[in-house]
């Protein structure tokens, strides 16, 4: 066991420490009412003394069979609840921690300046100073990206490596002719720039983005180069980034991989992209720095990051059987001892998913693969023999279980379901420290990382009562490996062109399709139960959260996310 994993052992124990505590000296915890007595509520019933049979008959069946299902699955979501702050307040505590102590991976892993200095000059220095800089090749895959193709492979022709040391491999999967075409000729353009690029094609699809990448590591040269730099399409990398990562990589031969931070090119072009750099910067700042500092181990991103090769090769290359098949290929490697190093200071500019639907669309694929790689990893996890203990404990328990799968299922089924439903059924008994006190924490544990954003955060609140729907029901699918489980759709990408904010023309107006069915559904159900619970008041009063809900999903039902340009935004 290494210092870093026992630090995170004991921080996470100190974190339900704190929170138990807290609940036991707030009173909070009271379980005297495990099963409330069923005529305290048939007696606050609406109605209930007008003694008609029908009504008898629905207070019998609610007290005696509804309220005692409902009532276990209240305390299966308290259980999940705890679960959940408890693991989000052991990654804020680290990363805070971490922040405070002034840690950084320079300080515990050896790095050294290439070429005098990042930012030095180095292909001018000759043939003997480019020798010292390792082959490097970067990955750029990418399908149909006819807005945004220029901007990566012009962002990567521009990083600071000796042209002799350097491959740049363009992954196209293209099915439109006439974009494969740019594309090529973009790359026949930088080539004649002294670039050494190459432009590769395969006859299919195949596996999507894994398959593009595991064919890409098969061409002759690709086995030439050291390390692997990957970037989406919409990537943008500084000039400075392989001068800042690759030595990591030269001077600590245990680690795989280094990841930068994304930063957005559009996060103020609308109220969707501000809610989504909120989550996005959570998962940035909490969940990938307290991996990194404690268990030199979290998620590959997908992009912006730098693999060893003789990593992805000892962990078994890329594979196609889920739809994270980055996530897939990080836990299979630290299962074979490899160690990551995360890099919050290196930034590199994306983009957003700029409509309601594409967004959709993308955490289904997350959330739907990364419960599907849980399902498949289990046993190996178990069985490694180059990991430790703890370690095992944290990919399984709060890296798979707790974020793949508790975390959207009491997001919806607490919150979206027992509690609305809980208005009409006056025998079930909601404790206070689970939908006051928890969710309190939840907030407060999740600003502290994120006080940028905090004017954000309420609406933030309800659009993640609303995608919870989608990650459920993604994560349902991903267990139980349903007929969706693997599908990929590639995200839209829109092109720095169009933040341009000379352009009068709003870019993300109101969608003209269909609304969406399920969320207009939704936000009947929780406007009914907050009227119902606004006339007949019971033990509890939660018509202005249920009012709150209903009209996010209502306005997400008809694609009103807020998509106006950046100073029509609050």
């Amino acid at each position: 066991m290494e210092a870093g994993e026992a630090a995170g052992a004991v921080l996470f124990l100190l974190a339900a420490a704190v929170s138990l505590l807290a609940a036991v000296s707030t009173g909070a915890l009271d379980f005297t009412y495990l099963v409330t007595v069923v005529g305290e509520g048939s007696s606050t019933s609406p109605g209930s003394g007008g003694g008609a049979w029908w009504r008898e008959a629905w207070v019998g069946a609610r007290s005696r069979a509804v309220a005692p299902a409902l009532q276990v699955g209240v305390w299966a979501c308290m259980v999940m609840s705890v679960m959940l702050v408890v693991e989000a307040t052991y990654n804020s505590a680290v990363s805070v921690a971490a922040r405070l102590v002034g840690w950084r991976p320079e300080r515990w892993f050896k790095w050294e300046p290439l070429g005098g200095g990042a930012g030095a000059g180095d292909e001018e220095k000759g043939e003997a100073a480019a020798a010292a800089y390792p082959m490097v090749m970067v990955q750029i895959p990418m399908y149909n990206e006819l807005e945004v193709y220029k901007l990566s492979i012009g962002a990567v022709c521009g990083l600071k490596w000796p042209k002799e040391r350097l491959i740049i491999q363009v992954l196209d999967d293209s099915t439109d002719a006439f974009i494969k075409n740019l594309v090529e000729l973009e790359c026949e353009d930088w080539a004649s720039k002294g670039l050494n690029i190459k432009y590769a094609t395969r006859s299919g699809r195949k596996g999507f983005k894994a398959g593009a990448l595991k064919k890409g590591m098969e061409w002759d040269y690709a086995k030439q180069c050291e390390y692997v730099a990957i970037f989406d399409a919409d990537f943008q990398p500084e000039p400075d980034f392989l001068l800042r990562t690759v030595p990591f990589l030269m001077h600590n031969q245990n680690v795989a991989l280094v990841q930068a931070r994304w930063v957005f090119v559009n996060d103020r072009v609308s109220l969707l992209t501000r809610i989504q750099k909120t989550f996005l910067d959570y998962h940035f700042k909490a969940e990938q720095e307290a991996g990194s500092a404690t268990f030199a181990f979290f998620s590959f991103n997908g992009t912006a990051g730098v693999w060893r090769t003789e990593a992805i090769n000892d962990a078994g290359g890329w594979k196609d059987r889920t739809t994270v098949e980055d996530m897939d290929l990080a836990v299979r490697a630290t299962l074979k001892g490899w160690k990551f190093i995360y890099l919050g200071d290196l930034r590199v500019k994306s983009e957003l998913p700029s409509t309601y639907k594409a967004y959709c669309r993308q955490q289904f694929r997350w959330s739907c693969g990364g419960a599907n790689l849980f399902r498949k990893m289990i046993w190996d996890v178990l069985v490694a023999k180059k990991v430790s203990s703890l370690k095992k404990i944290y990919i399984l328990y709060s890296f798979f279980l707790v974020r793949r799968v508790v975390a959207p299922a009491v997001a919806f089924i607490l919150y979206n379901v027992i509690i609305p439903v809980s208005v009409m059924i006056p025998e079930l008994f909601l404790p206070i420290w689970g939908v006051a006190y928890i969710p309190t924490a939840l907030l407060i544990v999740t600003a502290i990382r994120n006080p940028e954003n905090l004017h954000t955060v309420p609406l933030w609140i309800l659009f993640e009562s609303v995608m919870s729907m989608h990650r459920l029901r993604a994560a349902v699918a991903g267990l139980l490996q349903l007929q969706e489980f693997n599908q990929w759709i590639v995200t839209k990408k829109v092109g720095n062109n169009a933040f341009d904010e000379n352009n009068e023309t709003p870019l993300l107006q109101k969608s003209r399709k269909r609304v969406n069915l399920p969320e207009i559904g939704l936000s009947v159900f929780l406007i009914f139960c907050a009227s119902y619970n606004l006339v007949f008041h019971g033990k509890n009063s939660f018509y202005i959260n249920l009012y709150l809900q209903g009209l996010a999903f209502f306005l997400l039902g008809l694609n009103c996310v807020g998509t106006l340009p950046d100073h029509c935004c609050f």
